[in-house]
């Protein structure tokens, strides 16, 4: 949240503090005085006003059509039939007023760090000795990516787990998506989200915690794993960064895959090189020019197929979904985690890190610490066992799965939560230690 735009208004004696931004409202209920100061945890609530719906549902109708691709496959990007599908729902059936709802049930919060105001999802397990994780999104995703995973992670016991598995659960929105501040300079990479990510955990009082991510999550959650705080006991990943040099430099190049590959590295090869080749653009041009996309900070329907255009397999489930087919994720999820980049005005703000990371996507880290890794079939890669193995030589967890995709979390969440539940048990046994109640 832009600080500057923050209209503060303040009754002493009163149960409420509204904070008005943007349209969005947040809500100090505390009857008690909120801390004031850098370190200051204000509770958050989330509404915005019936006007900013009614203009994004005017400006969906009036969407200006290109002609139908000439193609009959997704090769020249989404298809007009799938975004036409989804401009209808979106300005008749869908409501927003549900994810807002679902948001509003749960704790949010802001505190500043580093000068921007990070947003964050905080639910405490009610069960003794629950284990602390902190849980990062990425590109095109938001925290609407992790909500079904909440209640299974804190609640396990009424979803199929025991009551060892419990883990408190932090979901923070990164520097310029959803409902945390936007950076007014430069520098935010995802190092720097890291050093925030470190500090936000001691400001709640966790001593000790693991740390989970997928695309930029998985960037910033290694980032944490190298700065090596030592309340960071452990890290899983669903998308690892684990390509041997001299193998991604051909798959980039588009080369023949070098030989002696096994059957898992050959496949891994594949998916690469096909998304270096058909996926990448979306990335260039957030990395190379991010404030030249007006046209999606301008045009949700325009801002929609930015979004949906992240990978082939992505982009087929989708077409699916709105095809009226059954899948993991439904139109009102696809339509949430747009609407809120839509009515937060953060097309260019989140594409910006693109913009400010100098890391490259899959070349391994050197992580030191404890890492766990869940290898699902359709993410941008399938990460081979052997290529794991070298990549985090602390592995002390690695499931090679039938099913799922890049938003895994979203798209398979009872996989996911047993993947997180298998994944840092081993680390639960050797330490007693768990986060200040």
């Amino acid at each position: 949240m832009n600080r500057s735009a923050v209209v503060r208004v303040s009754f002493i004696g009163l149960a409420a503090a509204l904070l008005i931004a943007g349209g969005i409202v947040m809500t100090h209920a505390s009857m008690v005085a909120t801390p004031v100061g850098v370190d200051a945890i204000k509770p958050f609530r989330v509404h915005f006003p019936d006007e900013a719906l009614a203009d994004l549902k005017r400006r969906v109708a009036a969407t200006r059509w290109p002609d139908k691709e000439i193609v009959p496959d997704q090769s020249q990007g989404v298809q007009l039939a799938t975004v036409q599908k989804l401009a209808r729902y979106w300005a008749t059936d869908y409501n927003w007023r549900k994810v807002e709802a679902t948001l509003n049930a749960l704790p949010q919060f802001t505190t500043e760090i580093d000068g921007v105001d990070i947003h964050f999802i905080h639910v405490r397990s009610k069960l003794p000795n629950a284990l602390p994780v902190i849980v990062t999104h990425g590109w095109p995703g938001s925290i609407i990516e992790q909500l079904k995973i909440i209640d299974p992670l804190t609640n396990p016991t009424a979803h199929g787990g025991n009551a060892s598995d419990a883990f408190d659960v932090v979901i923070p929105s990164l520097p310029g998506y959803g409902f945390s501040g936007k950076p007014a300079g430069t520098g935010w990479d995802p190092i720097r989200v890291a050093r925030a990510w470190i500090v936000l955990m001691k400001r709640l009082g966790y001593t000790r915690y693991v740390a989970q991510g997928g695309d930029w999550g998985n960037a910033v959650t290694e980032q944490m794993a190298l700065l090596a705080p030592p309340e960071l006991i452990g890290i899983h990943t669903n998308m690892p960064a684990t390509v041997p040099p001299g193998i991604d430099a051909a798959a980039l190049a588009g080369a023949p895959a070098p030989a002696g590959l096994s059957t898992e590295e050959q496949h891994a090869y594949d998916q690469l090189a096909y998304f270096y080749k058909h996926g990448l653009g979306y990335a260039n041009e957030m990395a190379n020019r991010p404030q030249t996309l007006y046209g999606i900070a301008d045009s949700p329907v325009g801002l929609a197929a930015w979004m949906l255009d992240h990978d082939a397999r992505s982009l087929a489930l989708i077409t699916r979904v709105f095809d009226g087919q059954s899948e993991g994720l439904t139109r009102d999820d696809v339509l949430d985690n747009v609407t809120l980049y839509w009515l937060t005005n953060t097309a260019v703000s989140s594409a910006r890190l693109y913009w400010e990371s100098k890391l490259p996507f899959f070349a391994p880290k050197g992580i030191a610490i404890p890492a766990a890794v869940s290898a699902f079939p359709e993410e941008l890669y399938q990460a081979p066992r052997s290529w794991t193995e070298k990549a985090y030589p602390r592995l002390i967890y690695y499931n090679r799965l039938e099913k799922g995709g890049h938003f895994a979390a979203w798209e398979q969440p009872a996989l996911f939560t047993t993947e997180l539940r298998a994944a840092f048990r081993s680390l639960r046994a050797k330490t007693s230690a768990t986060a200040a109640k």
